[in-house]
């Protein structure tokens, strides 16, 4: 009894000296300031170059405000450890100014350099103003909305759902981006600028920043990143948790950092030595003679937070001798462990009867995860006899040792879909391997309808589909192997060294043209591709043309049109139509071919940044050319030597005619592909030119046009309701 009052008293000791020798939570280095003004600085940045892990953290502080000299002196507004991110101020962009803005413009730095990219978990994209706009990365659309207006030109602040204004998200982190208002119109005709902008969540949602018609900046938030040679300079990290990111950056990119965390019932700054203490929370606990226990729940918006509780000292001492119990549990363990180890290396022969057992589980996981049930199912289902129910199934081993395990030398490409590589079967066929990205549910119903649409195509200018694999851990799409690369590449080759004839211009558009022809009208169900352009037009050792690509495909059924929540295709070939009414038809393939066309005419791309305003569209530029009677002017100079008068005219009243706003007033792929057979056979080089009819000039356009038509630039998400 006597020794358990000892105990007690001793206890209580202890829980007075714990109080007593309570430090303030540090966030800088021993002798170095934590705060310029109100806003909080924590290591690794620092003010001044010595209390900063390395240059890039490096703050300055002028008349109490943060500035990051590394990125031209952006004002630092917080700093959050949790997050991981740096608030900075940006400046907006309106239509009243330039309506196309990179990032670099936009935070007058370039991030590509630096440890730092836009963080796709706490910034918003918001659009203010009629119409819509989208945020690029590289020419390719990552996301946009759009606004509906109404009479009013004043709206609710950060009401932004849908009138006057819209918000989504980002796709994935960041490290430069292009905003585009082209499609946007100022609030009530004539009044404010609309705009758009990526936002820092928190601060728009709270409202301590509205609208940026009141803001020349607006606050964004960059994720900062550390590799592990920046963690030879900090020595705190290893006495907390570190958290391992893998953060994608879209195109198959993704980007290693580390994270560092507080233990349970600890505070601070987890990069410093020391630099976590026991929380307020606890301390409270301990002055009051009881215990704490900390665990982290989920709250309602799905966020872990760190929830503390006081034990009563009864239960708080009891806990002694349950650890007591705990630690001879753990001891006990520990040694049953060494022993059943002991007795699986005795039986080494069994261990690898397991460990094959466990590969063909994984694989038969693998399988069933990446569609193989799906695929068998829409095969069972079949009773059109469009899918091949031949198809070749791969096994893993096979294609990692033809593409001598995924090696990059091996890359052909990578698309928005994933990775491809060349391989050789063991029968010295080569092959072309697409390894999809880790994809969720909808992504792999998206690889399947690639498996079976390519799988009851049989066309000599279509990628022939030889197989899949489906028991690794992403799914693989086994294909012909196509040697002479892209349209693309061809197209936009300045070397010279392979100069393109007109003659063969006609015979690769002449059999696109057909291929295209035969999905939408020689198969049983129509195929649309929805992804025409000359990145998917691959070309063999002779340059026969072979279309490739068919993950946004869709089996549509006759005299139907496929309604979407959601536009997909790239910027520059799509649909005008498409993007008003999400309904995806046939001759919406016919525009993202009559873009190709005027490529193998001009050899200019789709959308052009060396071209200003509305010319910056190559359809707009083609058409005012037309319009203003000067299109001979915009043909490549070697077609305009090579080819007759009437017979650049003719194809160019083709892809004025494939361009049409109105779908209803374009030919159909089969009419195209007719036409353009036509014109190659009645081709002959400097002897005879073929007069194919009347181009449409300015006088004869309005023809071409829908008065209903809009202008080519996005508008997002649709309801299918609409």
């Amino acid at each position: 009894m006597n020794n358990m009052k000892h105990f007690h008293v001793f206890h209580l000791l202890i829980l007075i000296s714990l109080t007593a020798s309570t430090e303030a939570v540090s966030y800088s280095k021993r002798g170095c300031k934590d705060m310029c003004g109100k806003v909080r600085i924590p290591y690794p940045f620092g003010i001044g170059s010595k209390c900063s892990a390395n240059e890039w953290y490096v703050v300055h502080c002028r008349s109490s405000k943060p500035y990051l000299p590394a990125f031209n002196n952006l004002q630092v507004l917080a700093v959050s450890l949790e997050n991981q991110t740096v608030t900075v101020n940006a400046s907006m962009i309106s239509d009243c100014q330039n309506p196309i803005r990179n990032s670099i413009q936009i935070l007058s730095v370039n991030l590509s350099e630096s440890p730092f990219v836009f963080s796709k978990l706490q910034n918003l994209f918001i659009v203010e103003g009629c119409g819509n706009a989208v945020i690029m990365d590289h020419e390719s659309v990552l996301t946009g909305c759009s606004t509906t207006c109404r009479n009013a030109t004043v709206k609710e602040i950060n009401n932004c759902f849908g009138i006057d204004c819209c918000q989504t998200t980002i796709p994935h982190y960041l490290k430069s981006y292009v905003v585009d208002l082209t499609g946007l119109e100022r609030l009530g005709g004539d009044g404010e600028c609309g705009s758009a902008f990526l936002v820092d969540k928190n601060s728009y949602v709270e409202g301590s920043v509205s609208v940026a018609r009141d803001n020349v900046f607006v606050p964004i938030s960059l994720l900062w990143t550390l590799t592990d040679h920046d963690f030879d300079a900090i020595h705190g990290c290893w006495q907390a948790h570190r958290r391992r990111l893998n953060l994608d950056l879209g195109n198959g990119i993704s980007l290693e950092s580390t994270k560092c965390e507080c233990g349970f019932a600890q505070e601070g700054d987890p990069y410093l030595l020391d630099g976590c203490k026991t929380s307020e929370e606890c301390r409270r606990c301990h002055r009051s003679g009881r215990g704490c226990y900390s665990e982290n729940i989920l709250n309602g918006d799905m966020k872990l937070i760190s929830n503390t509780t006081c034990h009563p000292r009864e239960i708080y001492d009891s806990d002694d001798s349950r650890s007591s119990e705990t630690s001879l549990g753990v001891v006990l363990g520990v040694s049953i462990s060494i022993g059943l180890i002991i007795l699986m290396a005795t039986g080494y022969g069994m261990y690898q009867a397991i460990k094959k057992t466990k590969a063909k589980r994984r694989k038969r996981r693998f399988f069933k995860r990446n569609g193989g049930l799906l695929l068998k199912q829409q095969q069972a289902a079949d009773d059109t006899g469009l899918v091949d129910h031949t198809t070749i199934l791969f096994t893993s081993k096979e294609l990692e040792k033809a593409t001598d395990n995924f090696n990059d030398n091996r890359v052909l490409g990578r698309g928005g879909q994933g990775t491809v590589y060349k391989g050789m079967l063991a029968d010295g066929r080569i092959i072309a391997v697409k390894k999809s990205k880790v994809v969720d549910e909808s992504q792999l119903e998206q690889f399947i309808n690639e498996v079976v649409i390519l799988s009851q195509v049989n066309h000599r200018n279509v990628v022939k589909l030889l197989g899949c694999c489906l028991e690794t851990e992403v799914p693989l799409l086994v294909s012909e192997f196509v040697s002479n690369g892209t349209l693309y590449d061809l197209i936009q080759d300045d070397t010279g060294e392979f100069p393109i004839s007109l003659n063969m211009r006609l015979e690769i558009a002449t059999e696109v043209a057909g291929a295209l022809s035969y999905l939408h009208s020689a198969t049983s169900i129509p195929i649309y591709h929805r992804d025409i352009k000359t990145t998917n037009i691959l070309l063999d050792e002779k340059y026969k043309a072979k279309v490739s690509d068919f993950g946004t495909s869709r089996f549509v059924s006759i005299d139907q049109t496929h309604l979407t929540t959601l536009v997909k295709g790239t910027f520059g070939y799509l649909d005008p139509e498409y993007f008003q009414s999400s309904q995806f038809t046939e001759k919406s393939d016919v525009y993202s071919f009559g873009i190709v066309l005027l490529e193998l005419l001009t050899r200019e791309k789709p959308i052009s940044l060396t071209r200003s305003g509305e010319k910056r569209s190559l359809a707009t530029y083609f058409m005012l050319a037309m319009e203003e009677g000067r299109v001979m002017s915009i043909f490549d100079a070697m077609l305009v030597k090579e080819g007759s008068r009437d017979e650049l005219l003719a194809m160019a009243n083709l892809a004025m005619r494939c361009l049409n706003f109105n779908g209803k007033y374009r030919p159909t792929m089969k009419e195209v592909a007719i036409e353009l057979e036509g014109m190659r056979m009645s081709h002959v080089p400097s002897t005879i030119e073929t007069n194919f009819g009347n181009v449409y000039y300015s006088e004869d356009r309005s023809m071409l046009m829908n008065e209903e038509s809009t202008s080519t630039t996005m508008s997002f998400t649709k309801s299918t309701n609409e």
